[in-house]
């Protein structure tokens, strides 16, 4: 694992520091590049250059374009030393001062070998930035042409004289295959001729048949077969793998049939391209079956991808099937005798059929198949966007919301295309239908790649609870999103020139605050930083494991060191990791500057708890563990951050208090220096009671608490006389104030069982209450009589009177 990991390590260093570790490049024939930009220049403004023309001086001009821009890294180590030169000479004297003549001297020396040695790099800036506007101009040239052909507008397919051209012209094509086939039939009839042939002919075509009807059924049926042997976990991952040999197998039997077919020789220039054409076809055909049927599976093997009823996955399936054999017939046709994108330009592989199909027949067929493609996508976009997710399965909505929306555009674009095509633009009709047919199969072709990641991950991980709906299938997800980006921009139109220029363009990076991001700059800063980071991880682990528990720092002054290792260890891994980027601090200087304001305004209370946190695990007036008081909480620090702390209070609630408070408010730290401290336990007796005897007592019980410190000695005060009571008050420093309350709790149960015992009665509180009706009590009666004596054993008891109201 250790091996592996270094390998990769060492394989993208080598990939990111290989221009670094390049020979010096060779100069370019800039005189050379001069005649054929200016040529390329004037070709490019001429609207009469054929646009094959264009295309190949495009492809030479990127090849100067790679040229140039290895030369910008002549001379790169003696620039390195000259500006380490001169930097060491120190800043250039202010206005108005002056410097050492020899200083002055061998800075102009220096500064004049640094422009010689700089004037190659800045010769392949300028040529390269001229070659890059050359491919520019000639790509929105070549775009220009393009968009005016697709909006070009052609005869209307609903005339009936076009209707007459299009069965015209079909005649005249099966008349001409079915003429030629005769032909070279004729030609090769002779048992002569077929005998080398036949074993190859007949073996290629059986092996055809069987593969595309017993094996195309057995491999339909497979998936099926294999979930019953394996385990729940896997299953997913594993019946989705087997399910493409439902492509694979049926496409080796077209490939076969092909082989048998053309090993007869009786397919001449009439017929071959059909047979070219089949594998595309069927890659088509056989596809979009696969397709259908795991996105609308009759029954499912593992779970359903989508939710829907059993009636519209089976309408939906039809309805894939049946625009798929459309696309399949409009596939062949434009390889053969209908041009690739309507009226546009014909391919050279066109020509090889000797027939030249006429405008209002190709517009014909084009509006035919156009419109029962939009009618099935019609259907189909009606099932489609009314998709919901199911309530219990939050992570698919997204993908219904997708789909849904796709489904209702699908509808709208059917109508456009139809009615697009019906007035003579075909081509736009033809954009319109095949490239968003397209679009749909890789939009469902993403939902099972999704998935399958997800079961990959879920067998991975044996069934573990969460493991397809982890954080790593997600991201894979996206990712994979993102590469399917130049795959739609090819479905709609994006030649291989533009997705070229676009990676040049990404290679290149983008310049953000004077500083140019490019993929290689942005890998290296990730790759130290990452490095830098695990380093840093890994010295905390050793220091909190290891190191620091053999030491006599207390836990707080652990946490403190390991939490000053991770800041320190974190901006040193960032400041290396952009220098190994080469990006230029220097250049966010102004926007270090506005963000300073920002921080002024908006962000001082994050800075100042910030700088706060810093304090706290510096000076360490409170630490982990510790018992505090702050901004009325009271309980357990839990851990230090750099903006907050965490407290939890004796009712195990987590409260996060900003630094800030604890060093700008009082804070009481009740375990700082040690656990001792004082507990304060009032007692009051009734009047008659022995005060001695009660303070002979109450020394007694806590002197025999175990928590309860000798030195300092406990104290017993007669705190004074009130009309209710005679107040005492015990007074004791105990080894663990954390157990103060049960310290307390225990002396309160002592005073009791004792007092009852030596018989000294507590205090009580006596109320009369008297109604509207009742005598008035005799003032001269004796209150003893009024109120019995309470028993000795209640610590406080309330007797009541019944006053009459308003007397």
């Amino acid at each position: 694992m250790i091996r592996a990991f270094l390998a990769v390590v060492l394989t993208v260093l080598a990939l990111v520091m290989s221009p670094a570790l390049a020979q010096e490049p060779t100069r370019p024939d800039y005189d050379r590049w001069d005649r054929v930009a200016t040529q390329a220049e004037q070709l490019t403004g001429n609207q009469d250059t054929a646009a094959a023309q264009l295309e190949s001086i495009r492809a030479d001009i990127v090849d100067w374009r790679r040229q140039f821009e290895e030369a910008q890294g002549v001379n790169g180590e003696r620039i390195a030393t000259l500006q380490a030169q001169i930097a060491a000479l120190g800043p250039v004297p202010a206005e108005g001062q002056t410097e050492a003549e020899d200083v002055a001297a061998r800075r102009a020396d220096l500064q004049k070998q640094l422009s010689e040695v700089q004037a190659p790099r800045l010769t392949a800036v300028e040529a390269f930035s001229r070659a890059d506007a050359i491919i520019r101009q000639i790509d929105d040239n070549l775009a220009l042409r393009a968009a005016s052909q697709m909006a070009q507008q052609s005869t209307s397919p609903l005339l009936p004289a076009n209707w007459m051209l299009a069965l015209s012209e079909t005649k005249r094509l099966v008349t001409g295959i079915v003429e030629n086939t005769g032909q070279r039939i004729s030609e090769r009839a002779t048992w002569r001729q077929l005998e080398p042939r036949l074993p190859h002919v007949l073996g290629y075509l059986i092996a055809a048949i069987v593969l595309l009807t017993f094996g195309r059924h057995w491999v339909e049926s497979l998936p099926r077969r294999i979930s019953v042997r394996t385990q729940d976990y896997s299953r997913a991952a594993v019946t989705f793998v087997v399910s493409l040999l439902q492509i694979v197998l049926p496409m080796v039997g077209i490939y076969l049939l092909i082989s048998a077919l053309t090993a007869t020789g009786v397919f001449g220039p009439w017929t071959r391209p059909f047979l070219e054409a089949l594998p595309g076809a069927g890659v088509i055909l056989f596809g979009s079956a696969w397709l259908a049927r795991q996105l609308f599976p009759g029954q499912s093997i593992n779970y359903d991808t989508i939710n829907m009823s059993p009636a519209d996955r089976q309408q939906a399936r039809w309805l894939t099937n049946a625009v798929a054999v459309v696309f399949a017939i409009h596939y062949i046709a434009s390889q053969t005798f209908l041009p690739l994108s309507g009226l546009a330009e014909r391919s050279s592989n066109l020509q090889r059929i000797p027939l030249d199909f006429a405008e209002g027949a190709a517009v014909v067929y084009n509006f035919v198949l156009i419109t029962i493609a939009s009618a099935l996508l019609f259907k189909l976009g009606n099932i489609l966007r009314g998709l919901k997710p199911w309530t219990d399965k939050a992570t698919t909505a997204y993908r219904h919301r997708v789909l849904s929306w796709a489904g209702k555009l699908t509808r709208i674009n059917s109508i456009l295309a139809v009615a697009l095509t019906a007035i003579g633009f075909v081509n736009l009709g033809n954009l319109g239908t095949w490239p968003w047919l397209q679009s749909l199969a890789l939009i469902g072709l993403l939902v099972l790649l999704q998935d399958f990641i997800a079961d990959v991950f879920n067998m991975l991980k044996r069934g573990q609870e969460g493991a397809r709906e982890g954080l790593a299938p997600l991201l894979i997800g996206f990712a994979l999103i993102l590469l399917s980006v130049p795959v739609f921009m090819l479905i709609w139109g994006a030649s291989v020139n533009e997705l070229s220029e676009y990676w040049v363009r990404f290679r290149q990076g983008a310049t953000l605050g004077g500083v140019r991001l490019s993929p290689g700059a942005v890998l290296m800063f990730i790759l130290v930083f990452g490095i830098g980071y695990s380093i840093t991880r890994a010295i905390q682990g050793a220091m909190r494991t290891s190191v620091l528990p053999k030491t006599k720092l207390d836990a707080g002054g652990q946490n403190a060191m390991v939490s000053g290792i991770g800041y320190v260890g974190i901006v040193l891994a960032a400041v290396l990791a952009i220098s190994s980027a080469g990006i230029d601090l220097s250049s966010f200087a102004i926007v270090a500057g506005a963000l300073s304001v920002g921080i002024g305004f908006g962000l001082q209370n994050i800075v100042s708890n910030f700088v706060s946190g810093i304090i706290l695990l510096i000076e360490r007036p409170v630490s982990v563990g510790d018992w505090i008081s702050a901004g009325g909480q009271q309980g357990i620090v839990k851990r230090i951050s750099v903006r907050s702390t965490q407290v939890e209070t004796f009712d195990k609630q987590q409260v996060i208090v900003p630094n800030s408070d604890l060093i700008s408010q009082p804070v009481t730290n009740w375990t700082r220096q040690s656990k001792t401290g004082r507990i304060i336990i009032p007692i009051g007796v009734s009047y008659g009671s022995d005060t001695r005897k009660v303070a002979r007592i109450l020394k007694e019980i806590i002197e025999d608490q175990p928590l309860v410190t000798i030195d300092p000695a406990p104290a017993i005060l007669f705190r004074g006389i009130t009309v209710d009571a005679l107040n005492f008050e015990i007074r004791a420093v105990i080894s663990d104030v954390g157990s103060g309350l049960s310290v307390t709790s225990e002396v309160y149960h002592q005073i009791v069982e004792r007092f009852i015992r030596e018989g000294i009665g507590m205090p009580f509180t006596t109320r009369d209450i008297w109604r509207d009706g009742q005598d008035l009590p005799d003032p001269h009666k004796d209150e003893d009589e009024a109120v019995p004596p309470p028993p000795a054993q209640f610590l406080a008891r309330s007797q009541q009177r019944e006053l009459p109201d308003g007397k």
